[in-house]
C-alpha cells in the first residue's frame, strides 16, 4: 500500500503526489493545515526602484533559488493550535490574547523561543521535522511571484479573513507580522543565495521578523519589510508561520 499523508476532512494524498504545488494537508487534528509551495528563483530585497521608501536592510537585491518544494502553513499559528500545544504543561508560555480572543485568531505575545519550542514540540506531535521558515523562503512565500496590497486593521483578526495569495497562503502582509529562523543582519550582503536560514545558530540576541502587523499604518506601501526583535521579546502584533520539509 502507499504512504498517504492525511488531509483536513479525511482527504487523503498519496506520497507520489504530495509534492505537487498547491496541495493541502495536516499531521494530525489542531496541527498547521500545510500548503505545498513550489520551488523557484525570485530577486529578493529591493533597489530604489522598486520601492523609494526602502532602505539598506531591503539591499542589496540578489537572486535567490529555492530548490525544492516544501510545505508551509496556510495561515499563522493560532492560539487554538497554541492552547493544544500548551494544554497540560505549566512551563509552556500562556500568551495574553489582549482581550480580542482565541480560537483561530493568530497567536500574539509570543517570542522567538516560544515559537521555536513550539516547533520543536510540533515536530514530535506530527512525526516529522518542523521549523521556522528562513527569511528567504517567508520573503518568497510572501510575494509568490506577485505583489498584493497590505491587510491592516485595529486588532487581529481570526486567520483566513482575507484572500490568499497565488500561493494559497494566507494573511502573508498584515494580520501578524511574523518571526523567521534567522539572525539579524542590518543588510543582505553576504546573505545566502540558496533559501537556507542565515545565522540561525548564532549565538545572537537578535532574530529577523518579517511582513507588517494589523498596526501597521496605512501609508505604508505593501511589500515585505523587515525588522530586528530581541530572541525573547514579545508583541501584540507579532506572530510566526511553519515550515516542513518533504523529502
Amino acid at each position: 500500500m502507499k504512504d498517504a499523508i492525511s488531509q483536513p476532512g479525511s482527504l487523503m494524498v498519496f506520497a507520489e503526489e504530495a509534492r505537487a504545488p498547491g496541495t493541502c494537508f495536516s499531521d494530525g487534528p489542531m496541527l498547521p493545515e500545510m500548503v505545498v509551495v513550489p520551488p523557484g528563483r525570485f530577486w529578493m530585497g529591493a533597489d530604489d526602484e522598486d520601492d523609494k521608501l526602502v532602505n539598506a536592510l531591503e539591499k542589496p537585491r540578489h537572486w535567490v533559488q529555492i530548490a525544492n518544494p516544501l510545505a508551509v502553513s496556510r495561515y499563522p499559528v493560532t492560539f487554538e493550535q497554541w492552547d493544544v500545544y500548551a494544554d497540560g504543561d505549566p512551563d509552556v508560555h500562556r500568551p495574553d490574547d489582549c482581550g480580542w480572543g482565541r480560537g483561530r485568531r493568530p497567536v500574539v505575545n509570543v517570542s522567538w523561543e516560544d515559537a521555536e519550542h513550539y516547533v520543536t514540540r510540533l515536530s514530535i506531535m506530527a512525526g516529522r521535522p518542523y521549523r521556522l521558515l528562513s527569511e528567504a523562503e517567508w520573503e518568497y512565500c510572501c510575494r509568490a511571484g506577485t505583489s498584493g496590497p497590505a491587510c491592516t486593521s485595529v486588532r487581529t483578526l481570526p486567520v483566513g479573513s482575507f484572500q490568499p495569495n497565488a500561493f494559497g497562503l494566507f494573511d502573508m502582509d498584515g494580520n501578524v507580522c511574523e518571526l523567521v529562523a534567522d539572525a539579524w543582519h542590518d543588510s543582505y550582503r553576504g546573505a545566502p543565495t540558496d533559501g537556507s536560514a542565515w545565522g540561525q545558530n548564532d549565538a545572537t540576541m537578535w532574530r529577523v521578523v518579517r511582513g507588517r502587523g494589523w498596526d501597521a499604518p496605512p501609508q505604508i506601501l505593501p511589500g515585505p519589510l523587515r525588522d530586528r526583535v530581541h530572541h525573547i521579546e514579545r508583541r501584540n502584533n507579532m506572530g510566526f508561520r511553519v515550515a516542513c520539509g518533504l523529502d
